[in-house]
């Protein structure tokens, strides 16, 4: 499903995958409203899978190589591919939602780490540096700069708050396949790698864990977790390199204004 090759976009082109990954962001908008204690990862993954299709787009991840469900859904040490079920969320719980959807044939892609009632303060600060090191590593994403630019400013953060950056799970070029080239690794050097143009369209999104860097895959061939069980976050945004700041094509925005209702609804 993943095109070799560099595909730059035309301003048309990113125009339909802005609309793409904002639906993205609504759709996780929808999971944020109803995300709690007691809930199942199947429920969410069901909000999410009603809300795409009455958008008139589709469930990028569903049956994408396979994969059984619209979201990925990935509990406390699970770091990324979640498969969704009968899981009830906990109060403590930390869950990183990805979401991916296809409209007009362009694809946007996104995810964000949500923290499920009162989460221990050394588990906030881990949501917290990773969501900033994703946007340190948009700040590199402009014309000129590199590959590496972007994987250096994610890694040197994440390092400096004593975390371990995921090696084998990388960002990606996204069009009009969910993957395309180039990869964008969460750690690198300065200054190497691709050089950025304009019309390149990648999904940046730091894999950040507690504490080792290593991973394992869970025995449903999807689920990839901490080998040391200590938790993980995962932020992503989809961004146009742009000449002198980057373009985030998707957004947070509805995703905090509906966690907020959320918190205010289970206070009252």
């Amino acid at each position: 499903m993943s095109r070799k090759g560099l595909f730059y976009k035309t301003k048309e082109e990113v125009e339909l995958i802005r609309e793409s990954s904002l639906l993205v962001g609504k759709a996780l908008a929808e999971v944020a409203k109803v995300i709690r204690p007691g809930v199942t990862t199947l429920s969410l993954d069901k909000v999410a899978y009603e809300f795409i299709k009455d958008n008139n787009a589709v469930p990028a991840f569903l049956n994408y190589n396979g994969f059984p469900n619209s979201l990925c859904i990935s509990v406390n040490a699970a770091v990324v591919h979640g498969i969704p079920g009968k899981y009830e969320l906990r109060e403590g719980d930390i869950v990183s939602v990805d979401c991916g959807v296809v409209k007009n044939k362009f694809f946007g892609d996104s995810a964000y780490t949500f923290a499920i009632g009162e989460v221990k303060a050394e588990i906030l600060h881990l949501l917290k540096i990773t969501e900033e090191s994703l946007y340190k590593g948009i700040e590199m994403s402009v014309v000129g700069k590199r590959i590496g630019d972007v994987a250096n400013a994610v890694q040197t953060l994440a390092e400096a708050n004593g975390y371990g950056v995921v090696r084998e799970l990388v960002g990606h070029g996204i069009g009009r396949s969910l993957h395309e080239d180039p990869e964008v690794p969460n750690y690198g050097k300065q200054g190497s790698g691709l050089k950025f143009q304009e019309g390149l369209v990648i999904a940046i999104e730091p894999m950040i864990n507690m504490g080792t860097k290593s991973v394992v895959h869970e025995s449903d061939g999807w689920t990839i977790v901490t080998k040391d069980g200590l938790p993980s976050a995962h932020f992503e945004h989809t961004v146009a390199i742009g000449k002198e700041k980057a373009d985030i094509l998707s957004s947070f925005k509805e995703i905090e204004e509906a966690l907020k209702q959320n918190q205010n609804s289970l206070t009252i």
